[in-house]
């Protein structure tokens, strides 16, 4: 006996425009830290990685609102791990030729960052198990 239960399409619906719109308040708030969208942080490679995360976060937001959950989710969950563990490195022991957030734990636009990014997390990976259960 199976004990499923059924979700209505409105929910998976709101799900969907909820992680697209955490999606996106992550690539905007690394819009913002860059200092503007033409704009590349140093060094180079972590301008690099504020570019592409912002890119993949506008593609997993598409990839939601267009109903192709199972590659969303798992873009989305990447999206939220990337920058977080970004934020744990660059302030723990730092990276590589940039030291000057080391120590800097409650930064206010780190700290909104890191609720955006845990919500997008708490959202993103349980529905992209249940998104894999059902191809099964």
């Amino acid at each position: 006996m199976s004990h499923r239960v059924a979700i209505a399409p409105e929910a998976t619906w709101v799900a969907r425009w909820a992680g697209a719109l955490l999606c996106l308040a992550v690539a905007a708030i690394h819009v913002v830290d860059q200092g503007g969208i033409t704009a590349t942080r140093d060094p180079f490679y972590i301008g690099v990685a504020y570019h592409v995360l912002e890119i993949a976060a506008v593609i997993a937001a598409v990839l939601l609102l267009l109903g192709f959950v199972r590659p969303g989710w798992l873009l989305a969950a990447g999206v939220a791990l990337g920058p977080l563990l970004g934020y744990i490195l660059s302030r723990g022991p730092g990276l590589p030729d940039a030291s000057d957030d080391v120590g800097n734990w409650t930064e206010p636009l780190g700290l909104v960052s890191l609720a955006v990014e845990g919500a997008l997390f708490l959202l993103s990976v349980p529905l992209f198990v249940r998104s894999s259960r059902r191809r099964t």
